[in-house]
């Protein structure tokens, strides 16, 4: 039985849920594609894989399908103009990395340095999925940032940070089951 859900009403469900913020970027023939993400998630801890979702008619789609490698920058909240900038359509490829901080990933892939991680991928299973295509990457390369703590967060078309709190789930609990 086929079901029709609202729209008005998946689109803000999905809203509500915070997510960190990533840039995928990847390079085929020589030129950088990049791409702001939220639809990023670990998938295995042993095999080292993650998911990303990209959007079938984006420019950064076609160019990882055929590249078949990818970078994920996970974003520090200093990050929040660059991810305006590569969720924005239309910017010119030849320079969309002008004016901001990033190095080469030595698997030729464009990394932002205003991230607190950095993982780089190589695809391993392409899934359909609607208007998006759904990519599992072996991760083949992962750097951390210590002097960054702070990530960039989305949540309901907004950008925020967290509040640390005394009783997060880095303190021990000593309840009952």
């Amino acid at each position: 039985m086929t079901q029709t859900v609202d729209q008005s009403a998946f689109r803000g469900a999905l809203g509500r849920f915070a997510s960190g913020v990533t840039v995928a970027t990847t390079v085929l023939d020589g030129v950088d594609h990049a791409m702001t993400a939220s639809a990023f998630t670990a998938v295995s801890l042993d095999p080292p894989l993650v998911l990303l979702c990209s959007h079938k008619t984006s420019r950064f789609h076609d160019a990882v399908l055929d590249s078949k490698i990818w970078g994920i920058s996970i974003l520090a909240e200093e990050g929040m103009a660059a991810s305006a900038w590569f969720a924005h359509k239309g910017r010119p490829l030849e320079s969309q990395f002008e004016g901001i901080a990033h190095h080469r990933a030595e698997s030729g892939v464009v990394l932002m340095d205003q991230s607190l991680a950095w993982l780089e991928c190589t695809t391993e299973t392409v899934v359909d999925a609607g208007d998006h295509t759904v990519l599992i990457g072996a991760v083949t390369g992962a750097g951390v940032r210590d002097d960054l703590d702070d990530p960039l967060l989305y949540y309901r078309s907004h950008y925020g940070t967290i509040v640390r709190r005394p009783d997060s789930e880095k303190t021990v609990y000593e309840g009952g089951a």
